[in-house]
């Protein structure tokens, strides 16, 4: 056998190789990827009962009941649309109304959203980038882009 035949060999067995590495890394990435959804775009297109997702928006005021065997149910908005959270652990500190929240979990059949983790800010002045981008996007937010950078 040739040398440049070999060697055509050689490239023609990494490029399997490479093809079949990057396709099994596309499809572990795919099982661990989590969409986020601002509340405007779930009332639009709601994703499938059971999926995994990441709510982002705004905690509404007056909308946080906590039961006496703990978690909490919430509502978030981007003052176009409510999403209603159902959370059994413990809230961060920095939890409150009108806080800007993202929360991880999935819907049920009944539309509400059963989360298994909620992220709070972490200062005044943070907004998770998700949220910032999709509140700008509805008019509501007008923090500048550094703010919603800060703070990671």
């Amino acid at each position: 056998m040739r040398k440049s035949r070999q060697r055509l060999w050689m490239v023609g067995g990494a490029g399997v190789i490479l093809a079949a590495a990057l396709g099994l890394m596309l499809l572990a990435f795919g099982d661990a990827l989590v969409l986020f959804y601002s509340p405007s775009e779930v009332a639009a297109a709601p994703p499938p009962a059971g999926e995994r997702v990441r709510v982002g928006g705004l905690v509404e005021a007056g909308s946080v009941v906590r039961p006496d065997q703990g978690g909490a149910l919430f509502t978030l908005t981007d003052t176009v649309a409510t999403i209603r959270v159902s959370y059994d652990g413990s809230l961060p500190d920095l939890f409150r109304e009108g806080q800007g929240i993202v929360a991880e979990g999935h819907f049920d059949h009944d539309g509400l959203f059963q989360a298994s983790n909620v992220l709070a800010k972490h200062d005044e002045t943070y907004m998770p980038p998700e949220v910032a981008e999709a509140l700008r996007a509805q008019g509501v937010w007008q923090g500048n882009e550094a703010t919603a950078e800060a703070g990671e």
